[in-house]
């Protein structure tokens, strides 16, 4: 017997590609009309983050965060430092390597990324087992657009 889809499970599918059509259209305006890049805004909340932490970042973490070259970081971070978001400072473990610091820590990781923000403030209100399944359907998701063309 094949499992038919519901009205509801039909209507998850449907909100899940509505997400993945904003996301595509919010990376476009963001390349052209506001800012820093989704990558350059991930590489900032990183950076901010670890640094609340007290952890030391390097390139090479932010490129493993975000999943991209050592290179395309570089370019990046050269970027937000002449942008005055960014710092470099020598890394005292490894002579050759420099860690990357905020430039004013004063700045909140929320003004960086008011959709991050904002997500996180809606998931909040959520009960914890919906939470829970949400981010399990989220996660599949993610494989299955991962996994396309590569």
């Amino acid at each position: 017997m094949v499992d038919r889809p519901t009205a509801e499970k039909s209507q998850a599918a449907r909100a899940a590609e509505r997400l993945r059509l904003a996301e595509s259209r919010l990376a476009r305006r963001r390349q052209t009309e506001c800012g820093p890049s989704e990558n350059a805004r991930a590489a900032m909340r990183f950076v901010l983050e670890r640094s609340d932490a007290g952890e030391d970042v390097t390139p090479t973490d932010i490129a493993r965060h975000l999943g991209v070259s050592t290179a395309s970081v570089t370019g990046m971070l050269d970027r937000l430092h002449g942008g005055g978001l960014l710092a470099f400072r020598p890394n005292p473990d490894d002579g050759r390597s420099k860690l990357v610091v905020p430039f004013d820590r004063d700045t909140d990781a929320d003004d960086i990324d008011p959709v991050t923000a904002q997500i996180r403030r809606l998931a909040d209100d959520l009960p914890p087992d919906v939470a829970e399944q949400i981010a399990e359907f989220l996660d599949r998701i993610t494989a299955v657009v991962d996994l396309e063309c590569t």
